[in-house]
């Protein structure tokens, strides 16, 4: 007879074989092209992170990119510039359709590379040749040119703020050929050759004569354009009753140090403009943005101002969606967690850590789904007590607060398991690289724990929200599994019909794909 030992029969179904190692080490699915494109083109920002140098990153990219149709890019650069709100990825994936399809680039262009950063940084890719080519064409050309002439003369004009290129080293590498001399006049400003001062645009000739002195009315171009003046309080009082939702948000100390706040009215119409729900969908304004304004807010930022942070906060995540059942969300709180969620470079790197943002998505769940468990993990499921009457900021800060240590992306399932626990949803929100949990016998221990908890629960599924690019995951892509990645309010978005079950096979591609 055969040995019972190693050939005892395993109960339940088998998990699927592991095919791949995670940058841990730990036993991990191999993401397909397309689903590890999309998740770097979420997720990663091109600056060194925890697991992986930018360089690497870029490696990935390029070389995940060489491997899909150039369809499918196109379609990552519109979504992860319009839903997941991205800068450098959906740039450089407009460079590399520069190399490959050129008519396909130019029907997407627009879309993609929506203002003058994000032309900025396109030609900053292109430019530097690592996509293949360094100079841009004839076609590219044209393209660019056909973006400087539809802008208005004065968006154009306040895209000119930012270095490395200029949008004057732009305009000098591309020669528009301007169809109006105020247009002429602006090119001719831009580059530094001003012939005609008199056909300058209204808002260029404001700004000079603010600039000199000759008026004191402050002109409405952007912020990084006055800093360097001497301003008087009234001007300060001026550029912040004017200023757009999110410039208001990233100065409020800078409006506090002069004296802004002083004024009750000027106090008021900011505590007002922070909670706009049409300007806040307007700006785009990601939900981890308001939580670093909350979190750096000084103590001369008045509380009316504040509270109305926390109030916005409600409003850029009222999209979660509100679901039937039981729902568990599985936040990680590990040591790999406290990295820099964009990755860190120099001069740039943000203070919101990974695990901010897995706090902010857990508070923001609990807060529409009241009866929602939370299982915070690391290499097992920290406690915790939420009010799930707090607001989200309130208890993202707590959630934020816990954790280290290493990351074993089965301990939450397996507690749900040793409980023989209910759900209809559980949700995880990681950097996916898992290495502590206990030996599998086929497949990851996560995949395995997940696969008793469905027999248990047949019409369960599994979200995995991934915060950091990878090109492995933990629980491999199914009818009852979905990998996402990112951390805009778009992800919401995707789990609700996920959940719902309006996503087709291959879920979050699908969601890709129909973008264009």
């Amino acid at each position: 007879m055969a040995n019972k030992t190693l050939f005892a029969t395993i109960a339940g179904k088998l998990a699927p074989r592991a095919n791949a190692r995670n940058h841990e080490g730990g036993a991990a699915y191999a993401l397909t092209p397309k689903q590890a494109l999309a998740q770097y083109a979420a997720t990663g920002c091109l600056n060194g992170t925890f697991y992986a140098s930018a360089a690497e990153q870029l490696e990935v990219v390029l070389s995940l990119s060489a491997k899909v149709e150039t369809t499918f890019i196109a379609q990552t650069a519109i979504w992860c510039r319009q839903a997941g709100l991205m800068k450098d990825m959906p740039a450089l994936l407009c460079a590399v359709l520069a190399t490959r399809d050129v008519p396909l680039l130019e029907s997407i262009f627009p879309r993609v590379i929506d203002n003058g950063k994000m032309l900025r940084t396109f030609v900053q890719i292109v430019r530097s040749g690592v996509v293949g080519r360094k100079s841009f064409g004839t076609a590219v050309k044209r393209m660019i040119r056909n973006w400087l002439e539809a802008r208005s003369n004065e968006a154009l004009f306040r895209d000119s703020v930012g270095q490395s290129p200029s949008m004057a080293d732009v305009v000098r590498m591309v020669h528009p050929k301007p169809a109006a001399t105020e247009r002429a006049a602006l090119y001719g400003y831009l580059i530094g050759n001003v012939r005609n001062a008199a056909a300058l645009p209204k808002l260029v000739r404001d700004y000079e004569s603010f600039k000199s002195g000759a008026t004191t009315e402050v002109p409405d171009v952007p912020f990084q354009m006055l800093t360097s003046l001497q301003l008087t309080t009234k001007a300060w009082k001026s550029i912040a009753m004017n200023a757009p939702p999110q410039m208001t948000r990233m100065n409020l100390n800078t409006f506090a140090r002069h004296g802004v706040f002083a004024d009750e009215e000027v106090t008021k119409k900011i505590a007002m403009r922070l909670t706009d729900r049409t300007a806040i969908r307007k700006a785009r304004v990601l939900p981890y943005q308001l939580m670093v304004a909350y979190a750096s807010a000084s103590a001369d930022v008045p509380r009316v101002v504040r509270d109305a942070l926390q109030d916005a906060m409600e409003i850029a995540t009222e999209n979660v969606p509100r679901i039937d059942g039981q729902v568990y969300v599985c936040p990680d709180v590990s040591g790999s967690m406290e990295s820099a969620l964009t990755g860190y470079r120099k001069g740039s790197t943000t203070a919101v850590r990974c695990i901010d943002v897995a706090a902010l998505v857990t508070a923001s769940v609990v807060r529409k789904n009241p009866s929602a468990i939370v299982l915070p993990f690391e290499t097992r499921v920290v406690p915790i007590d939420l009010n799930v009457r707090d607001s989200v900021m309130t208890n993202a800060q707590k959630l934020a607060k816990i954790g280290g240590g290493g990351t074993a992306c089965s301990a939450p399932l397996a507690v749900l398991n040793a409980k023989r626990a209910k759900g209809d949803l559980v949700i995880f929100v990681s950097d996916n690289e898992s290495w502590a949990d206990p030996a599998a016998n086929r497949g990851t221990a996560m995949m395995e724990e997940w696969m008793q908890f469905r027999d248990r629960n047949p019409h369960a599924r599994l979200v995995c929200i991934d915060l950091q690019p990878s090109a492995t995951t933990q629980a491999i892509e199914r009818e009852d599994v979905l990998n996402i990645g990112g951390f805009s309010d778009a992800v919401f978005s995707v789990i609700a019909d996920f959940a719902a079950g309006k996503l087709a096979p291959e879920h979050w591609v699908d969601v890709i794909e129909k973008a264009a």
